[in-house]
């Protein structure tokens, strides 16, 4: 695996595949039992967004970011306000940290892994668990971050929308790395688009599609072809429209790669 600097990567995975392992070794809090762990700077600044926090519930926002920041050995207040307001956590800064809604608390943690100005910054199922609109409104805070501070983010999930994005994404299950790329190249590699046509005989719809394509009869109305492209779609349509009913067209999707490759759904 190679991670370009500056870049966004996803690591995906079903369960037990060894995404956070993988992590955990990166981050060096495991030692590979083979192979090498190598860094363009051998001291990175690194920060980490954990799958469970590590936050303590009974101290204040602030608190927490002030505990975390003498380990990085200061004591810069302007960091903490600044980190604060670009999270958006300024207006409960003084809440205790149990006391927040999921969302509040994954800015926070976001906002601990800030602090020191991270090159890296590393999230292991940083949304699991949140709702859709949470979910967007931090994938935005940190899209923002990525192009103000030109961060490598590597990230682990189980929602494949969310690695849609990155330009590198390597799929890994049982422990081995079974195919990366970027989402484009996977869903062109092993996703297939969809369509679906419908008329008043599927058998008649057949006849009318090249044999190349390889129509499968789904019911006696209803027929499924996997074209290649959009334009080879609508060629098809072109192809039926004077027996077509009504139709659905789907690209083929990360979802789609996914189980194709591994032969099980994220969960």
């Amino acid at each position: 695996m190679k991670i370009e600097e500056g870049s966004f990567t996803a690591i995906l995975g079903p369960n037990g595949a060894g995404k956070s392992t993988t992590i955990a070794m990166l981050l060096g809090l495991l030692r590979p039992s083979s192979g090498t762990i190598t860094y363009q700077n051998s001291k990175p600044r690194i920060g980490v967004v954990f799958q469970n926090s590590v936050l303590d519930a009974e101290l204040s926002v602030k608190e927490n970011l002030q505990v975390r920041q003498k380990m990085t050995g200061t004591k810069d207040q302007a960091e903490i306000l600044t980190v604060m307001k670009r999270l958006g956590v300024s207006e409960f800064a003084k809440k205790r940290y149990g006391r927040l809604s999921g969302g509040q608390r994954r800015r926070v943690d976001i906002a601990r892994a800030l602090l020191g100005q991270p090159e890296i910054l590393f999230l292991d199922e940083p949304t699991a668990g949140l709702d859709i609109q949470t979910r967007q409104a931090i994938w935005q805070v940190l899209g923002e971050l990525r192009q103000q501070d030109n961060l490598t983010i590597v990230l682990t999930t189980h929602y494949l929308e969310e690695a849609d994005q990155s330009e590198m994404i390597f799929i890994i299950d049982q422990g081995q790395l079974i195919a990366h790329g970027s989402a484009t190249s996977l869903k062109q590699r092993y996703a297939k688009n969809q369509l679906v046509l419908e008329g008043t005989d599927s058998e008649t719809l057949k006849r009318l599609i090249p044999e190349e394509l390889e129509p499968v009869v789904i019911t006696d109305q209803q027929l499924l072809v996997n074209p290649v492209s959009t334009q080879q779609a609508i060629q098809c349509l072109l192809a039926v429209q004077s027996e077509l009913q009504h139709f659905e067209y789907r690209e083929g999707t990360l979802d789609d790669a996914f189980i194709a490759l591994t032969g099980k759904e994220m969960h």
